[in-house]
């Protein structure tokens, strides 16, 4: 699959808009990774931040809600499922006997505008309740608000809508999209995160390109219309992308328009058009009126970051579109982008023939390894072999990421010296993910960055294939 591509002068897009926004997004400090601009259909901005790269897909977190919103729009289409069925009828293996009575109400439209009437979030009390079946722990939680009254941001039920779709279709996930969306689009090689049973989780671990994260917006944007062919009926993509409730911050709250101004099926409204949203920066925004879509992968680490990614979108690009065009600044904006990268780690290279030798403590609650996990640090050419024990080793490059992918996961890593201390950064690259390796004579400490919301275990995240909750089903 490949977006045709364009000039932003060419479509009555401002270069120095465009520049305006990077500028934005550096200045709140947030860690990009990719960033892509549609106008009219064409790509017309699009930039990786080394080490991430246009080929490789990325954790899209939450926004794969929105994709499974699509596949309910897929069997309500061919007639399988409508918004009216309940949980109780197309899954009636999954139903407890001590079900509260409200729990029997709950439709197909409860779940994708999460209105079930739950007082929150209720994925990790559901699956303590029953880690064998999500469903069956979910319709034991107790109700608090009548169904359809109000908006809880809440995993679980997009867990269910995808059980739903599998068991009135006859097909994974996975497999649907493949068929109805993904194949007939061009897009290739998704990838999903699963838990313990094999089933995706259907609210979180798709990864997809950037590019097509972008194609999806445009499917959004047109309706459902993909080069000429219906994919998605009309009626269900303007039902899903308007508001049907007023909408709570997915992180209770917190601040941020953009969380607040109604929620779709599985979609948020804005201001300004709609968009889907992930944790640590996944963003896929559209806004019809300007005919433009933004698709943003990065790693927030501040809550607020969402809410100012969309604002610096809104106040630095928006203004620029439909506005006189600029060659020579569209030039320059486009070697700008060529050279984006994430800071490398400095220092000197140290030893030159020296293994050093230490053993992680994990004392800290976000180290990605147990304590007592040997570390050997092997000086090699271009920088080092990082050894695990007998978990994996990797190279780490000094002045450029090595890469590797030595459990089957891509791995991006830089290190240096610094005074007695050697410090690495180890990027997880299909993920918003990294962690941080310092050894400091005997100790070492490996600590996530930005922690993975399915657990710190760093060698169950770069295990392909992907199963980072194998505790649940």
């Amino acid at each position: 699959m490949s977006l045709p591509r364009t000039s932003p002068a060419s479509v009555d897009v401002s270069s120095s808009a465009i520049g305006a926004l990077l500028d934005r997004l550096e200045r709140r400090g947030i860690e990009c990774h990719s960033l892509m601009i549609v106008r009219r259909g064409h790509v017309v901005a699009e930039g990786w931040w080394a080490p991430y790269s246009a080929d490789e897909p990325h954790l899209l977190y939450s926004l794969t809600k929105s994709f499974t919103a699509m596949g309910v729009g897929l069997v309500v289409d061919d007639g399988l499922l409508t918004l009216d069925d309940r949980i109780v009828d197309v899954l009636p293996h999954h139903v407890p006997d001590d079900i509260p009575a409200e729990a029997r109400v709950l439709t197909v439209q409860h779940l994708l505008t999460m209105t079930a009437g739950h007082a929150e979030d209720t994925l990790e009390s559901a699956w303590a309740l029953e880690p064998s079946d999500l469903v069956r722990g979910y319709l034991r939680m107790p109700i608090e608000a009548a169904p359809g009254t109000r908006h809880t941001y809440d995993n679980a039920t997009t867990f269910i809508l995808a059980r739903m779709i599998e068991h009135v279709s006859g097909q994974t996930l996975p497999r649907l999209l493949d068929d109805r969306l993904f194949g007939p689009m061009g897009i290739t090689g998704a990838e999903w995160d699963r838990v313990g049973s094999g089933a995706v989780f259907g609210f979180h671990g798709l990864h997809l390109t950037t590019e097509a994260v972008a194609a999806f917006g445009e499917l959004m944007l047109r309706g459902g219309e993909w080069q000429g062919r219906q994919l998605l009926s009309r009626e269900w993509v303007a039902s899903a992308t308007r508001k049907h409730i007023d909408s709570r911050h997915f992180s209770p709250g917190a601040p941020g328009a953009d969380f607040h101004s109604g929620y779709g099926y599985q979609i948020w409204m804005s201001a300004h058009g709609f968009h889907g949203n992930g944790a640590y920066g996944q963003q896929c925004i559209v806004v019809p009126d300007l005919d433009v879509v933004v698709v943003l992968t990065a790693a927030h680490t501040e809550i607020g970051h969402a809410q100012d990614a969309l604002d610096a979108i809104r106040d630095s690009l928006l203004p620029g579109i439909d506005t006189s065009g600029d060659v020579g600044g569209d030039l320059m904006l486009m070697r700008r982008l060529r050279h984006l990268a994430l800071p490398m780690v400095h220092g000197d290279p140290g030893p030159a023939s020296t293994d050093s030798r230490a053993i992680v403590d994990a004392s800290h609650p976000d180290s990605g390894l147990p304590s007592g996990t040997p570390v050997v640090l092997h000086p090699q050419s271009g920088g080092w072999l990082l050894r695990f024990g007998e978990l994996f080793a990797l190279p780490v490059g000094f002045g450029h990421w090595a890469r590797s992918a030595p459990l089957g996961r891509p791995l991006a890593a830089a290190g240096a010296w610094q005074g007695d201390a050697f410090v690495a950064e180890l990027h997880v690259v299909n993920t918003p993910h990294r962690v941080r390796l310092t050894v400091r004579g005997a100790r070492a400490e490996l600590r996530w960055v930005t922690v993975p919301l399915t657990g710190t275990d760093l060698v169950t995240h770069a295990t392909s294939p992907l199963m980072t909750r194998p505790d649940v089903a």
